[in-house]
């Protein structure tokens, strides 16, 4: 068995895990490929294994991988996502983190739940990814998707932006706000929900256009087919409007067209039957707390 590990720069109080997780790979003998860029941090502070084999993007990540470990929090596994692509290579996350809804395995359960993917004993979830096109430009270097959410931004300026938005050639409205959210349903519990969008279960079928701010109260957040195509022009007091596609922003200049609808792959999430999604929102969300009960 063959797998990809992906991660970043991380606190030194995950050290010990992480050489956990190392020591029981060697143990089943697994084969291991390493970010070439994770691989030099990790062998300048913990005690790692020389010789490992190393990808450096999507371009030499080798196909026969069974799937890919991401060593980190939420922000780790999109941008392990960034890498994997179109692959269809099943992805797990170890979280460092915080939160933890995309990166859902705790550093104290490392190798239970590694026996696990290795004994089958998982499903595979398959989540929805936005893509992001502007005519005559080569977005984020060909990583024009996103796994949570694609937003404009307001640039250099206090002022408000206004977005045209248009869905399959028909104006939807014009958002004078600081900036527009179209999120999937894995992102509808990241960005758009702390600006008061609503929580999508994945699967749907639909994403979430949440407005920043929006300087009319009224407008509010409004679920679309994912079927349906976007289509945003900007209006500014700048030149210039901030693009961001998950972890990753570009600065454009408000002549740029922007055309947003559903990446034609998705992502393979893997879960473990503990992974319940709406056991994950009780969890992380803190519903059913109630200081009175403790």
């Amino acid at each position: 068995m063959a797998i990809a590990v992906y991660g970043r720069v991380f606190n030194a109080s995950v050290n010990t895990f992480v050489e956990e997780l190392f020591t029981f790979l060697a143990e089943k003998e697994i084969d291991i490929y390493l970010y070439h860029d994770f691989y030099t941090f990790l062998k300048a502070h913990i005690s790692c294994p020389d010789g490992l084999k190393t990808f450096t993007s999507y371009a030499d990540l080798p196909t026969h991988i069974n799937f890919m470990l991401s060593l980190g929090g939420d922000g780790t596994m999109l941008s392990a996502v960034s890498i994997i692509k179109d692959t269809g290579i099943p992805i797990a996350g170890i979280n460092f983190g915080r939160l933890g809804f995309l990166a859902n395995i705790q550093k104290t359960e490392i190798k239970e739940a590694l026996q696990k993917i290795l004994n089958g004993e998982y499903t595979i979830q398959s989540r929805a990814l936005l893509t992001v096109e502007a005519d005559g430009l080569d977005l984020f270097g060909g990583e024009n998707f996103a796994l949570n959410d694609i937003t404009v931004f307001r640039f250099d300026t206090s002022s408000m932006i206004t977005i045209n938005t248009s869905i399959n050639g028909e104006l939807l409205n014009s958002y004078w706000a600081d900036g527009l959210i179209i999120a999937t349903p894995t992102g509808s519990t990241a960005y758009s929900l702390s600006c008061g969008g609503p929580i999508i279960m994945p699967g749907s079928g639909n994403f979430v256009i949440t407005p920043i701010s929006p300087h009319n109260l009224n407008v509010r957040p409004i679920v679309v087919s994912a079927d349906m195509e976007l289509h945003l022009e900007i209006e500014s007091r700048t030149e210039n409007f901030i693009l961001s596609c998950d972890s990753r922003s570009e600065t454009l200049s408000i002549s740029t067209q922007l055309t947003i609808k559903k990446a034609p792959f998705g992502i393979n999430l893997i879960r473990l039957e503990k992974d319940a999604y709406f056991r994950t929102l009780r969890e992380k969300l803190l519903w059913g707390i109630d200081v009175r009960n403790y």
